[in-house]
């Protein structure tokens, strides 16, 4: 069971961080970027932040990259 309740907690602390970049995002203007498709039309709104998730996949792999080595 301890590698099951690791698993766990890496799952956690990796959602924590997620959660802190886009949080933290958001007050930088991430997903409001030029790119991020935004359709509005009477009660149908769609959204698809397109370059805002490849900023947030570019600074996850280099925050990654960092602690691997």
């Amino acid at each position: 069971m301890e590698p099951f309740g690791r698993l766990f907690i890496n799952i956690g602390l990796i959602m924590i961080i997620v959660g802190g970049v886009l949080i933290l995002g958001e007050k930088f203007g991430l997903g409001k970027l030029p790119g991020d498709i935004f359709i509005q039309k009477g009660n149908f709104t769609f959204f698809f932040p397109i370059v805002s998730t490849l900023i947030i996949s570019l600074i996850l792999t280099l925050i990654l990259n960092i602690f691997k080595k």
